[in-house]
Order: C-alpha cells, then sequence, then structure tokens
C-alpha cells in the first residue's frame, strides 16, 4: 500500500507542474493535426513514416537503425487477440509461443525470458513509450492498440536496461486517435466469444477514449478433428485515456489500463493437463508536454507506474521425472513486480539542422515471489522461482543529430550512463540467503549515418550496443531450489550481459510503394550462464562467459508494402484497389560459440533461421456495399531447439534432455478474412486461421500425433503439443 501511494504522490505532482511560458496563452478550443514540434505530436497525428520508438517524432527516413511499425490498418484486418499474435502475423522474429498465456521473443538473436520476465530478457517491451513491466505479449491485448513500433537492435541510449535485441513499442488508442463508438461480437470454433466495445472523443481542448474487450475460447482442436486439452482461456482487459490541450504550446495526458489472460491451460514441455496460469498487468501514465514559443525547444515528462502478476499453478503429478513420493498436486508460484519510473526528455535546437536530445530516467521496482507445493510424502516447502530482489536505476543520456546539405546527410550519435543497483532481499523458504546489495554501471552508444542519393534512394549505417543487468537470483549469495532439486548458486561479481551490433540498410521509394533492407551483425556477449558444477544434488552456479563465447547472429532483413495498381500506372474509377506487404529474414549465421559440447551443435538455439510473412488484400471501396478479402501466408522457419521435452528413444535416441538440440523443419500457415459493409458504418466478416489445417508448433518437436514420438512416462496426462488446427471466425463490427 505505502509503494501506490508513493506513486500516487508522484504521478499528482507532476499533473500540477507549472507550465511556465505557456500559461499566459490561450487555450486552444479545437484540436486538429499539428506540426510535428507541437505538442501532443509525442503520440498522436503521425503521417505515415513516422514513429516516437527513438524517444522523439521524426520521420522514418532519419533513422539510422532499421524500426518495423505496424500500423492500424492492420491491426484492424488482424482477428489476432493478443499482441503475440499480431507480432506472428508480421515476422518480427522468433515467437516460443509456449501456451496461448506465455511467449517469448527473439529479435536478431537476443531473446525474451520464457516465462516473460522482464528483468530477466534481452528485448524490452514499452506500453506508451515507458517500460511495460513483462516480455510476455500473449497477456497483452490488441484490443486498444493503435499501433505497434518495433527498433531492430540495440537500442539501449533511449531505454537503458533489457536493450539487446530491440524495443517493442506498444502504442494505445486515445480519443484523438480513436474518436467515435465502436461495438464488435464475434463467434467462432471451440467456443470462442469475443466482444470489444470502445468510445472517444474530443471537446473544447479535452479528449478521451474508454475501451474494453472480452473473450474467451475452449479446448482447441488439431488437425484430424482431436481436442488439445487444457488450451482454454479467458482474456480482458480494458483501457481508459484522457488528454486536455491547456494552449497552442502544452498538452496533458495520460492512461489508465489493465489487461490479462486467465486460467489459461500450461501443457509445457511436458504436455501437463494440470497446470494453468494466470497472468495481468495494469499500469498508469501521466505526461506533460510542451515547446518553447519559439519552436526551437521541447520537453517531454513521463511518471509511470506499473504493476505486474504472473500467477503460475504448475504441479507435476504424473511425471516419472520425480518419484512418486516427491510427485505435486499443488504447486503454486504468484510473482508480482512493481515498477515506479520518471522520465524526463528536454530536447533543443540550437542551430539550423541540429537537434539534441537530453534525458534523464530515475527508476525503482520490486519483485515479490511466494510458493506453495503439496504432494507426495516427500514434497517440502522450496523457495519461488525468483529471489525477491529491489531494483534501483538512474541514468542521463543525449543523442544529437545533425542534418547536412540541404538534409541530404543526416549524422547522429548518441551516449548513456547508466548507475543501478539490485538488492537482494529476504525470500520466502530461502533462509540461507544472504541479503545484500550489488551496485553496477553500464555505459551505451548510438551512431551513423542516412544519405539521400536520390529523391527514391536512400542509404545507412549504424552501430549501436545494449546490456541487460543481472537479477538477484543471478548475483544471489547463497542458493535457491528448484521444483526438481537442483542447488543453484548466485554470483555477486557479475555485471551487466552486453551486445554490439552494426548495421548497414537502404530503402527505395516509389509512387505506391517502399521497399526496405538491412544488413546486420549482433554480438551477445558478457553472458550470464548457469554451469553444472556438481553432478551430486544438481549443484549449480552462474558464471559470466568471456569473449570467445559470444553469440553472433549475422543476417538481413527486408520490408515492402506497394498498391499493385498505382505502381503499375492503373487507374479504377470504381475504388478498385490491390494492396500486397510483406515481412522478413534470413540469418546467414547463427553461432553460439559457448554452446554446450553435449548439444553436438553450436548453432544458436530458440532462433529462426528465416521467417516471413506475406499478404496481399484488395477489395472495392466505391460501390454501394463496399468489400475486402485478404490472404496472409506465415512462414516459420528451421529452428534448433535444446528441448526440455522427454524424447522417446525409439525415435531420438540418446537425448540428454535440456542439452540436445534438434533441429524443427519449417512450415507455412494460411489466414483468411473477409469483410463487406452492408450498410454504412455496419461491417460482416468473416476468417479461417490455418486455412490448410496443418498439425505442427512452432517450438516443440513432439506433436499430439500416432505414433507418439514424446516418452509418455514422463508427460502429465499427453503425448506432445500441437497448435490449433484450422479455425473459423465470423462477426459483425458497428462504428457511429
Amino acid at each position: 500500500m505505502s509503494k501506490r501511494l508513493v506513486s500516487a504522490a508522484v504521478l499528482a505532482a507532476f499533473a500540477w507542474l507549472p507550465t511556465g511560458h505557456a500559461q499566459d496563452q490561450q487555450p486552444q478550443q479545437q484540436l486538429g493535426p499539428r506540426p510535428m514540434d507541437e505538442p501532443g505530436h509525442k503520440q498522436y497525428f503521425l503521417p505515415e513514416g513516422f514513429i516516437t520508438a527513438t524517444g522523439r517524432p521524426e520521420p522514418i527516413s532519419r533513422l539510422v537503425g532499421t524500426v518495423q511499425v505496424i500500423h492500424q490498418d492492420r491491426i484492424a484486418k488482424s482477428t489476432a487477440r493478443s499482441v503475440t499474435e499480431l507480432l506472428n502475423e508480421n515476422a518480427v522474429g522468433f515467437m516460443s509461443e509456449w501456451t496461448p498465456g506465455q511467449t517469448s521473443i527473439n529479435i536478431r538473436g537476443a531473446s525474451t525470458e520464457g516465462q516473460g520476465r522482464d528483468f530477466r530478457g534481452q528485448v524490452l517491451v514499452l506500453i506508451n513509450g515507458h517500460r511495460a513491466g513483462t516480455s510476455n505479449v500473449s497477456k497483452l491485448s490488441s484490443a486498444d492498440v493503435e499501433r505497434i513500433e518495433i527498433v531492430r537492435g540495440p537500442s539501449s541510449v533511449i531505454y537503458g536496461s533489457q536493450n539487446m535485441g530491440g524495443v517493442i513499442n506498444i502504442i494505445l488508442k486515445t480519443g484523438l486517435t480513436a474518436p467515435g463508438n465502436f461495438v464488435q461480437g464475434d463467434a467462432g470454433s471451440w467456443g470462442l466469444l469475443e466482444g470489444k466495445a470502445a468510445s472517444g472523443g474530443l471537446y473544447q481542448g479535452f479528449d478521451w477514449y474508454v475501451g474494453g474487450a472480452a473473450s474467451t475460447r475452449g479446448n482447441y482442436g488439431i488437425s484430424g478433428g482431436a481436442t488439445e486439452l487444457n488450451t482454454a482461456w479467458t482474456r480482458y482487459g480494458a483501457t481508459g485515456a484522457f488528454g486536455y490541450q491547456i494552449d497552442q504550446d502544452s498538452r496533458i495526458e495520460g492512461t489508465v489500463r489493465t489487461d490479462g489472460i486467465y486460467n489459461a491451460g500450461f501443457r509445457g514441455s511436458s504436455a501437463n493437463l494440470f497446470a494453468f496460469d494466470t497472468r495481468y498487468n495494469y499500469s498508469f501514465d501521466l505526461s506533460y508536454l510542451a515547446r518553447s514559443r519559439d519552436g526551437q525547444g521541447n520537453l517531454f515528462v513521463q511518471a509511470y507506474f506499473v504493476t505486474d502478476v504472473d500467477d503460475l499453478n504448475n504441479p507435476s503429478p504424473l511425471s516419472a521425472l520425480n518419484a512418486p513420493a516427491s510427485r505435486t498436486t499443488t504447486d503454486h508460484n504468484r510473482r508480482q513486480l512493481d515498477v515506479l519510473g520518471l522520465r524526463f526528455q528536454p530536447r533543443y535546437k540550437p542551430f539550423t539542422g541540429n537537434e539534441l536530445l537530453v534525458g534523464i530516467d530515475v527508476e525503482r521496482s520490486w519483485l515479490r515471489s511466494d510458493r506453495y507445493r503439496a504432494g507426495g510424502s516427500a514434497v517440502t516447502q522450496v523457495s519461488p522461482q525468483d529471489n525477491n530482489q529491489t531494483d534501483t536505476s538512474f541514468a542521463f543520456y543525449l543523442e544529437d543529430s545533425q542534418s547536412f546539405l540541404d538534409d541530404r546527410l543526416i549524422v547522429r550519435a548518441g551516449v548513456r550512463q547508466t548507475w543501478g543497483s539490485t538488492a537482494l532481499d529476504w525470500t520466502p523458504y530461502a533462509p540461507t540467503l544472504i541479503a545484500g546489495t550489488n551496485p553496477y554501471t553500464a555505459t551505451t552508444y548510438s551512431g551513423g549515418v542516412t544519405f539521400a542519393f536520390t529523391d527514391w534512394l536512400s542509404g545507412r549505417a549504424g552501430a549501436s550496443s545494449g546490456f541487460r543487468a543481472p537479477t538477484a537470483t543471478e548475483i544471489g549469495a547463497s542458493f535457491t531450489t528448484t521444483p526438481i532439486g537442483t542447488t543453484i548458486f548466485g554470483n555477486p561479481s557479475l555485471g551487466p550481459e552486453t551486445s554490439q551490433q552494426w548495421e548497414i540498410g537502404a530503402t527505395a521509394n516509389w509512387r505506391g510503394g517502399r521497399f526496405d533492407t538491412v544488413v546486420f551483425q549482433n554480438t551477445i556477449s558478457n553472458r550470464i550462464t548457469p554451469v553444472t558444477v556438481s553432478s551430486a544434488g544438481g549443484r549449480v552456479t552462474q558464471i559470466q562467459t568471456n569473449s570467445p563465447a559470444n553469440l553472433i547472429v549475422q543476417g538481413i532483413e527486408f520490408q515492402t508494402q506497394f498498391d499493385v495498381l498505382q505502381t503499375a500506372g492503373w487507374q479504377s474509377d470504381k475504388g478498385v484497389f490491390w494492396n500486397v506487404f510483406g515481412n522478413g529474414y534470413y540469418n546467414f549465421n547463427m553461432t553460439d560459440y559457448g554452446a554446450n559440447p553435449l548439444a553436438r551443435t553450436n548453432v544458436a538455439t530458440r532462433i529462426n533461421k528465416y521467417g516471413m510473412s506475406i499478404g496481399t488484400l484488395f477489395g472495392q471501396t466505391g460501390t454501394e456495399i463496399p468489400w475486402s478479402f485478404q490472404l496472409l501466408g506465415i512462414l516459420r522457419g528451421p529452428m534448433w531447439y535444446n528441448t526440455e521435452e522427454s524424447l522417446s528413444p525409439l525415435f531420438f535416441p540418446g537425448q540428454n534432455r535440456t542439452v540436445s538440440v534438434y533441429e524443427k523443419g519449417a512450415f507455412w500457415v494460411w489466414n483468411t478474412r473477409a469483410e463487406v459493409e452492408v450498410r454504412k458504418g455496419i461491417k460482416l466478416f468473416a476468417a479461417v486461421n490455418n486455412l490448410f489445417d496443418v498439425n505442427n508448433h512452432p517450438i516443440f518437436i513432439a506433436q499430439d500425433s500416432i505414433p507418439c514420438t514424446a516418452l509418455q512416462a514422463n508427460q502429465n496426462g499427453a503425448c506432445g503439443n500441437s497448435m490449433p488446427g484450422r479455425e473459423v471466425i465470423g462477426g459483425f463490427q458497428f462504428r457511429f
């Protein structure tokens, strides 16, 4: 309760910040599109090709790094219910998709932690530009999302820790971006029921948005008509956003939201029919934006508070991996992370073509867990999966950009210094832990150039670095115990993990289209790795690898979108349109020089060698009944996996579980969606996902199939894991 009172006091203080010179201006009575440097444009009125994920609103053409944007037009044409499904449809990177409620992501070799703990991840998830408190995007709904900006590659200069592979910035809807009223209802296969409602508007300088969504689905079916038990879930969330244009030079805005997935079946690597999770996240942010009268200076201040909860129920009542007396009927682990933060970012244009961003970030977070186990006579209480910890960080950073040659050449560079500390706190059932605080420092950089060769072709080159701070569990001065009895010792001398990247890219624009490609290398070093020091009793310690054990990923990425008719020079006076779009990547080198020799390969694991999404959308608007049809193909490329599954020795002889690496082959999934506007503002739609009823899974080796390739004695009730089969959805949308 005291933390919430503190957060409320900080946020209230910013609500009453003086507006300085802006106070003597007359209030702006009507809101509308404003120039890029105007307050309020931080998240609103962005023209196509502009982003905010770099800490300032600016065109993509000025960036030395690669940014992928999922715009509202793509989101509105999707049946995705979570951010995971949106990212998957747009080939953002490797998506593990353990369950409907748990997903990890890998971008350029850096990954989020499998349980979605953002403090252990290497890819940072943001909501409205601040830390989301989770990297498990499966618990985040797509219902109130305006757009998603993905910075590909390290970006720790602006956002600090957990930025070794990229940033996923989820921008929510507001009354300015989503005015009017909206109602949607749909139903589909396996008992799917979903409803959404939203209302937004503006009045005399005020704007507001209120939205809510709820959905539920039973156990899904797989190819052949079988039911995948323990895959049901319920999801609901709500968002409220407000803004007030104080005058033409200053604005205040805020968002309060909650999101979560409840009682989601968790089959996991042992095809568990008894495990289920509840995971939810809520946050509040308040921002103040202002500019100087001469337009040379801008100020952005944001205070935020986040709570993230993972309530995990993961018993193991059947698996022969545990002796009968050690099998659990209850294993309840609840983890809560609270984050309180402040961002202060003034920008100034000291002279022509130059803009300097100065930033100060202050953040404090508290991680608290508890755990209860029951079952056989040998079951004892053990510590939670994470030691309790308190983190504090302070950072100062600068980023400057300068244009030359009439804006054809842009040079930019930035540096960030972060001072942090991680305190190991008392943890239940871990009486031997020695509480203490470990400080750390990290210096990160970014820099590069862009050059417009012609009106239609530009190039860029850049380099950047990122880091992840060690956790209390990794630095713990004593030990914690996992469910199967392994003793894990911490290492107080650990420092941050780091990454260094370079990339060279080019963008071609033409009438009606755009194509972007980039070649990159990302090197992940100083990796924190658990190493078994004694097989007796399962003694494991944490070490930090040196440079020969780096993980290196080299690859090429592309993005494209074009209007076929406009590109071909054809004109239609009947409103006919035809768009083609695609995203993809190919990692031609993904080498883990620190791989376990028993893995029998040094190919980096849990990374797709290649992946792609391609789609086409065509239809007609200039008719009494407008319509559209979309076809989307998702290619899940080959992936090498050190699976935690127990595989049958008949099919996988000599498996060393969690160490042996197997290649999972590539496969396609195709989705379709059709819409028709039967009356103005009223649409009917129908969709088919997994059109060809493919029986596969993004990560698991053993599918639910005959013959069973898993060792069923070590499972918890089922054979393997298969993704949903052919899914049919139908519904309506009403806008007024």
